[in-house]
C-alpha cells in the first residue's frame, strides 16, 4: 500500500496543493500545530466561532476535530463544522483526546461518530476505550500498548466504517478489513507538547490531497515518524528536538525518504 516512491508522491501532492485545513484545536498545541501544517506545505487556519465554523468548514479542504479542551460553546461550534462538512464532502479527522476519561467529551465524540470522521487518530487508551476495551491512561497519556488493542481498532473501523490511525511504540493504521504497521518514530515526540495533535492535522492535510483515508493516514504517519527520527539524530534535548522536527518536516519532501518501515500485518 505504502513504499517510499507512493510516499513521496504524496509528500509532493501536498506541497503542490497546499490544502487549506481548518483547525477546530485545544488551545494548548494551536501555535505548534500552525508551524507543523506550514512546515509540511498545507495552510493552516484556526476558525472556532460558531458564526464563523460553519461557512469555513463548507470551503476549507478538510476539518480536523480536537477535543482537548473542549468547552460547551467550542462542542457546539464543533458540531456546526461537522456537519457542515459531511454535507458538503470533505473530510474530517477526529482526534478524540482523553476519551473515555471525561464523561462530556467521550459522550461528545460519541455524538460526532454518526457524521462519518474520514480517520479517527488516537492513542491506544483512546482507541481502546472508543471500542469498549480496558485501558490505562495518565491525563491525555496512554498507558496501554498499541499491540494490545490492535483488534479493537479494527472492530471501530469496521463499526463506523472509517479508518483508525492509532499510534504508540509501533503505529497501526486500519480500514478494519486491511492493516498496517510503521516502525518509525522515536521517544523524543511524546516529549513534546502537541506532536500527536499536530500529527491528527496532518492526517487532516493528508486526506484532502489522497485518494483514500487509508493512504492518507499511512503518509502522515509516516511523514512524522521518519522525520522526528532525523530530528533525534541531530539534537540533543526536546527543545531543539521541536525546532528540528519542523524543519526535518519540512525537508523530507526536497530530500527523499531512505527510511519507512511499514508493512502489512
Amino acid at each position: 500500500m505504502l513504499n517510499q516512491q507512493i510516499l513521496m508522491q504524496q509528500l509532493q501532492q501536498v506541497r503542490q496543493t497546499g490544502p487549506l485545513v481548518h483547525c477546530m484545536t485545544n488551545d494548548v498545541v494551536v501555535n505548534f500545530t500552525a508551524n507543523v501544517l506550514l512546515a509540511i506545505g498545507a495552510s493552516p487556519a484556526m476558525v472556532m466561532a460558531r458564526e464563523e465554523s460553519v461557512p469555513f468548514a463548507r470551503i476549507a479542504s478538510s476539518l480536523l476535530v480536537n477535543v482537548g479542551t473542549l468547552t460547551p460553546e467550542l462542542a457546539d461550534s464543533i458540531k456546526a463544522a461537522v456537519i457542515a462538512a459531511h454535507e458538503a464532502g470533505k473530510p474530517w479527522v477526529l482526534d478524540p483526546v482523553a476519551y473515555g476519561v471525561l464523561d462530556f467529551r467521550t459522550r461528545f465524540c460519541d455524538g460526532l461518530l454518526q457524521y462519518r470522521p474520514a480517520v479517527i487518530r488516537g492513542n491506544a487508551a483512546e482507541i481502546a476505550a472508543m471500542g469498549g476495551q480496558k485501558s490505562l491512561s495518565k491525563g491525555t497519556d496512554s498507558l496501554t500498548s498499541s499491540n494490545e488493542v490492535l483488534e479493537c481498532a479494527r472492530q471501530l473501523a469496521r463499526q463506523h466504517q472509517t479508518v483508525v490511525a492509532m499510534t504508540g511504540q509501533t503505529d497501526y493504521v486500519t480500514d478494519g478489513v486491511s492493516t498496517y504497521a510503521l516502525d518509525n518514530g522515536h521517544e523524543q515526540l511524546t516529549r513534546i507538547t502537541g506532536a500527536g495533535c499536530s500529527l491528527s492535522a496532518m492526517v487532516a492535510a493528508y486526506c484532502a490531497v489522497c485518494e483514500t483515508p487509508l493512504l492518507a493516514a499511512l503518509a502522515a504517519l509516516s511523514h512524522m515518524g521518519i522525520a522526528g527520527e532525523l530530528a533525534a539524530g541531530r539534537t540533543r534535548a526536546v527543545g531543539s528536538f521541536a525546532v528540528a522536527l519542523l524543519d526535518e518536516l519540512d525537508l523530507l519532501a526536497q530530500n527523499g525518504v531512505q527510511q519507512l518501515q511499514c508493512q502489512q500485518v
